[in-house]
């Protein structure tokens, strides 16, 4: 059976003056799935969103959403898909419903249809309190959460998200994340531009790296962590402990020398036993008399993925504190 894509890119190339914004990047979405695209400011993210949205023309490369070129049948495009772009774009001085009533009827919904829709998508972002206020009197959070609204009136096939949850507080983007779950268990697609990477690891079937314009990793989730190792056992020695003996008590255990962070007291060793290892642990700490305040085993995240990839963090700055490596093989 062939796979129906959803949207499909190959070699989408986009300049901006001496700056190459994409540099033939390809792209593929299977019908129903979703595509979680991250990468560094200035990756090229939002560019590619824009491609494939018929917003801004190729320079390069062609690409197509439900089988329809962006470029050659950028209206017939525009019918199937939804998006809700960094910014909201709501009209400030119209209330949330009568935002959600202009988009559904010039999205060629009927009077009462669109009404209806309305009221559906208010009660479902939550908002049906606050329907009859203006936009403008709407928190940052509220108005993000009408503009994805705005985003489903005509229940497109293939939903856009740039950054969609910016703005949003812990229990809002909670919300929104139930809400793509649902939509996509309905059969939408889903092309997600996000920087939280907690995010793109809940909902993505598939992510897509972008640095500099170009994809440098793919692959599920898993998959990409797979590529910055396996499990990894962190002891955080107890007060007054030297953590440089707890790391040579440690040497031979994992698959790699443990490494020790001196300032903050904490060791870790990169493993591929996971759990099994543990009892091990407990008899070399014994044996030396040594003892940690905490003992936990970690699984890399996306986090540590992107860092590896791009060579930069998230939201955290690198660490200044020295790294000592023990015990490092001859």
């Amino acid at each position: 059976m062939v796979e129906r894509l959803a949207v499909e890119a190959r070699g989408l190339v986009k300049r901006f003056g001496d700056v190459m914004a994409l540099a033939g990047v390809d792209l593929v979405v299977p019908a129903g799935e979703v595509l979680g695209l991250l990468g560094p400011n200035g990756a090229g993210k939002t560019t590619a969103v824009r491609i494939l949205t018929t917003l801004l023309p190729p320079d390069g490369g062609w690409a197509r959403v439900m089988g329809l070129d962006v470029v050659r049948q950028s209206g017939e495009v525009r019918r199937v898909i939804g998006l809700s772009g960094q910014y909201a774009a709501v009209d400030a001085y119209l209330t949330g419903r009568e935002n959600l009533l202009m988009i559904g009827r010039l999205s060629g919904l009927s009077r009462s249809s669109a009404r209806r829709r309305a009221d559906d998508l208010l009660e479902l972002f939550d908002l049906t309190d606050a329907a009859g206020r203006t936009a403008r009197t709407y928190s940052g959070g509220m108005r993000r959460r009408l503009d994805v609204a705005a985003s489903l009136v005509a229940r497109p096939a293939v939903l856009f998200l740039d950054e969609p949850t910016t703005g949003l507080d812990p229990r809002g983007r909670l919300g929104l994340w139930r809400l793509l779950g649902e939509l996509t268990a309905r059969g939408t697609t889903v092309l997600l531009s996000t920087q939280y990477l907690e995010e793109a690891d809940r909902l993505a079937d598939t992510i897509v790296v972008l640095d500099a314009g170009t994809v440098i990793a793919s692959g599920t989730p898993e998959q990409l962590k797979a590529r910055v190792g396996g499990d990894r056992l962190e002891l955080q020695a107890s007060p007054g402990e030297d953590p440089t003996a707890l790391a040579a008590a440690m040497v031979g255990l994992g698959s790699a020398p443990p490494t020790v962070d001196v300032d903050a007291g904490r060791v870790a060793v990169p493993l591929t036993d996971g759990p099994g290892i543990l009892p091990d642990v407990a008899a070399r700490l014994s044996a030396a008399g040594l003892r940690v305040s905490d003992l936990a085993l970690r699984r890399p995240t996306l986090d540590d993925v992107f860092l590896t990839l791009t060579g930069q963090p998230t939201t955290t700055e690198p660490s200044t504190t020295d790294t000592v490596v023990v015990g490092r093989p001859r």
